[in-house]
C-alpha cells in the first residue's frame, strides 16, 4: 500500500504543477495589461512603473513565473491586484462558504443517486422508472445557469418560499447562534439543490447498470433460494457490491460539482469561491486567479485519490498484490 500511496502523491503533486503552471502563462499571455485594472488612466509613466514593480508585474514572463513558484514555496500566495490585500484573506473568507455549499449538494446528490438506482432497477419497464429516468435527464440536460435562474424565478420570486441570493440576511448579525445557521440553511436550499439536480442522473444511471450485474449473479439466486427477502438480497447483497464501482465515480463528481459551483455562485450570489473566481477573471486578478485554480487542481486530486484509497479498502482483490509483496518480503527477510 505504502508504495503506491507515495507513487499516487508523486503523480499528483506533478499534475498540480503542471495545471497551475499551465494556468500561469495562459493567464499571462492574455492580451490587455492587468495594471489597467487598479490605477487610474492619468497616472504618468514613472509611476506606472513603479506601480508595476510594486505588484510584482514587472520583468520578463519567466522572471514573474520564477518569483511566483518561489513565494508559493513559502506559502505566500501574493496579493490581489484588485482588493490590495493578501490572496489568502480573500481565499479564507470564500472557502467556508464553499465547502457548505459544495458538500451540501454532494451529500444531497449521492441520496438521489441511490435512490433513483433503485428504483430504476427494481421497477424495470414500470411507469416510475420511465418519470424517474424522464425527470433526471430533463435536469441533467438542462445548464446550471438556466436551472439556476428558473428555481429563482419559481421558487423566490412567485412562490416566495426561499431567498432569491446571498447566504445570509441583511439584519443576520443580530440573530442568535441558531437562528444564523436555520437562515444561512434557508440560503442554502435552492443553490445546493441546483448542483445535486443537475448532476444526479448520470451515476444513476451508472449504478443502476452496476445493480441490474450484480443482481443477476449467481450468489443472489442462491440468497433468495434461501429464503431471503427481497429487501435483504437487495440491501445487503445487492447494493453493498453495486457500490464499488460508484466509488471510483465519487471522485470525479467533484470536479462536476466545483464547475457548477462557478454558474450557480453567480446567479445565487454566493460568496464562494466560483464568485471570488469569476470576478478575478473579470478583473485579471492573477494571483487570486492562480490562488483559487491551484485549490481547485488540490481538491479535484484528493478526490480521486481518496476514492482510489476507499476502492482497494473496499475491494479485498485490490489488496492481494501488495500482501503478496509483504509475505514475500518477509519469507526473504527470514
Amino acid at each position: 500500500m505504502l508504495p503506491w500511496l507515495t507513487s499516487r502523491l508523486a503523480q499528483s503533486l506533478l499534475l498540480i504543477f503542471i495545471l497551475v503552471s499551465a494556468v500561469f502563462f495562459v493567464v499571462r499571455l492574455a492580451p490587455g495589461d492587468p495594471l489597467d485594472q487598479v490605477v487610474e488612466e492619468e497616472l504618468g509613466p514613472a509611476d506606472r512603473e513603479l506601480m508595476r514593480q510594486r505588484l510584482g508585474l514587472d520583468g520578463g514572463l519567466w522572471q514573474q513565473y520564477g518569483r511566483w513558484l518561489e513565494a508559493l514555496a513559502h506559502g505566500d500566495m501574493g496579493h490581489s491586484l484588485r482588493q490590495q490585500r493578501p490572496v489568502t484573506e480573500i481565499l479564507a473568507e470564500a472557502l467556508g462558504p464553499t465547502l457548505l455549499l459544495t458538500l451540501t449538494a454532494y451529500s444531497l446528490q449521492l441520496i438521489l443517486v441511490i435512490a433513483s438506482a433503485l428504483v430504476m432497477s427494481t421497477r424495470r419497464g414500470q411507469p416510475l422508472d420511465h418519470a424517474v429516468q424522464g425527470i433526471g435527464l430533463t435536469f441533467y440536460s438542462l445548464p446550471f445557469f438556466w436551472l439556476s435562474l428558473m428555481f429563482v424565478l419559481l421558487f423566490s420570486r412567485q412562490l416566495g418560499w426561499f431567498p432569491a441570493g446571498g447566504w445570509e440576511s441583511p439584519d443576520a448579525a443580530f440573530y442568535s447562534l441558531g437562528e444564523r445557521w436555520l437562515d444561512r440553511l434557508h440560503h442554502l436550499v435552492l443553490p445546493a439543490t441546483t448542483l445535486a439536480l443537475g448532476a444526479f442522473m448520470g451515476p444513476a444511471r451508472y449504478l443502476r447498470a452496476g445493480l441490474d450485474d450484480v443482481l443477476a449473479q449467481d450468489y443472489i439466486l442462491a440468497a433468495r433460494a434461501r429464503g431471503l427477502s427481497n429487501r435483504r438480497v437487495l440491501w445487503r447483497h445487492g447494493l453493498r457490491n453495486a457500490l464499488l464501482p460508484l466509488i471510483t465515480l465519487m471522485g470525479m463528481w467533484l470536479p462536476n460539482l466545483l464547475g457548477g459551483a462557478l454558474v450557480v455562485e453567480v446567479v445565487f450570489g454566493w460568496p464562494g469561491m466560483g464568485r471570488v473566481t469569476i470576478e478575478a477573471i473579470w478583473a485579471r486578478d492573477y494571483p487570486v486567479v492562480m490562488a483559487t485554480t491551484l485549490l481547485t487542481g488540490v481538491a479535484v486530486v484528493v478526490g480521486s485519490t481518496l476514492a482510489d484509497l476507499l476502492y482497494r479498502w473496499a475491494d479485498p482483490r485490490l489488496r492481494l498484490p501488495d500482501m503478496a509483496d509483504s509475505e514475500g518480503s518477509r519469507r526473504d527477510a527470514s
